[in-house]
C-alpha cells in the first residue's frame, strides 16, 4: 500500500512537465490511458478470458466502478472551483470516513491506535495547509468542497465494498472495477476537455500517468484492501500527499513551507507509530498462540 500511495504522487511531478494539456483534458487523457493500460494487464495477468468473467450483473461491481470514476473526476473538478489546500484538507477526511462506514457496514472495530493515527493524520493534513486554506467567501469555493468531499467519501464507499465481499467469502473480482471507473471516467470528461490540445510530448507523459500513477497503483490497492482493514487502507492513502509534495520539492524544486514539513512529519509518525503497534500486537499474539498450543507435560 506503501508503494501504491508513491506511485499515485507522482502525478504532480508529471504534470508539471506538461506543455498544453491542462484541467479536464489531463483527466480526460490520464482515465483513457488507464483503460488502454488495463486492457493489456488484466489479460496477461488473468488470462484472455478475463473480460467474459467480470460480474455485470453484480451490484457490488457497478459500486465499486462508479466510485472509481468519482475518485479519478471529483479531484480535478474540485481543482477548478477552489483552492488545491482546501482540497487536500477536505479528502483527508478519507480515514475516518472509511473507519466509521466499514464499522456500519462491516462491523469491524477498529483498535484504539488505528483511531489515534487517524486523528493524528488528519490533525497533520489540516495544519500542513493551514497557511493556505484562507477564507472562502464565494459559494464557488464552498462548492468545491463539497465536489472535493465526493473523492474520500467514494474511497470509504470502495474499500468497505471491496472488504465486506472479502469477508463474505464472495467469489467478486474487483479489479476489473477499475477498468470500468476509468472508462466512465473517460466518458464524463471528454465533453468537458474538448478541444483536445495535447501534443505528442504531452501524450507520452500522459499515457505514463495513466499506466504508472493509475492503472498499476489502482489495482495495487484492490488487491490491498483485500486483505487490510478499509480504514487502514484509507490511512495509508494520506502518505499520497506527503510523498507528493517530497517529490514535487525534490525534482521540481518547489520548497515546502514550514508547517507542511512539520505537518507531513506529523502524518508520517502517525503512520509508522500505527504500523508499528500493529506488527507488535499481531507478533505477541502469534507468541501467545504459539504457547497455548503446546501441551502441558504431565505425569507418564
Amino acid at each position: 500500500m506503501v508503494l501504491t500511495t508513491l506511485l499515485w504522487s507522482s502525478a504532480g511531478v508529471v504534470t508539471r512537465q506538461l506543455a498544453h494539456a491542462q484541467g479536464f483534458e489531463v483527466t480526460f487523457w490520464r482515465s483513457f490511458f488507464t483503460v488502454v493500460s488495463l486492457l493489456l494487464i488484466l489479460p496477461l495477468w488473468q488470462g484472455p478470458r478475463v473480460f467474459a468473467r467480470m460480474p455485470w450483473r453484480q451490484g457490488a461491481f457497478w459500486l465499486s466502478g462508479w466510485c472509481w470514476a468519482v475518485m479519478f473526476t471529483a479531484f480535478m473538478v474540485a481543482l477548478t472551483m477552489t483552492g488545491v489546500a482546501r482540497v487536500l484538507v477536505t479528502m483527508a477526511l478519507g480515514p475516518l470516513l472509511t473507519a466509521l462506514l466499514a464499522r456500519v457496514v462491516t462491523g469491524h472495530r477498529l483498535p484504539a491506535r488505528t483511531w489515534v493515527a487517524i486523528m493524528l493524520g488528519g490533525a497533520g493534513m489540516a495544519w500542513m495547509f493551514a497557511g493556505q486554506m484562507g477564507e472562502a467567501t464565494s459559494s464557488s469555493a464552498w462548492m468545491g468542497s463539497l465536489v472535493a468531499l465526493g473523492v474520500p467519501a467514494a474511497a470509504a464507499v470502495n474499500w468497505t465494498v471491496v472488504q465486506r465481499s472479502q469477508a463474505h467469502g464472495e467469489s467478486i473480482d474487483l479489479v476489473p472495477a477499475v477498468l470500468l471507473g476509468a472508462v466512465i471516467s473517460s466518458a464524463v470528461t471528454l465533453p468537458l476537455a474538448w478541444p483536445l490540445t495535447a501534443g505528442g510530448r504531452d501524450l507520452a507523459w500522459l499515457a505514463a500517468l495513466g499506466l504508472a500513477q493509475l492503472a498499476i497503483p489502482c489495482v495495487l490497492a484492490v488487491l490491498c484492501a483485500r486483505v487490510l482493514p478499509a480504514a487502514e487502507v484509507a490511512l495509508l492513502g494520506l502518505l499520497e500527499i506527503v510523498f507528493g509534495i517530497l517529490l514535487v520539492w525534490w525534482f521540481a524544486g518547489e520548497v515546502p513551507r514550514p508547517e507542511v514539513l512539520s505537518g507531513g512529519a506529523l502524518v508520517m509518525g502517525a503512520l509508522l507509530g500505527n504500523e508499528l503497534l500493529g506488527w507488535r500486537a499481531a507478533r505477541r499474539a502469534a507468541s501467545q498462540e504459539a504457547a497455548s498450543d503446546v501441551a502441558p507435560l504431565g505425569p507418564a
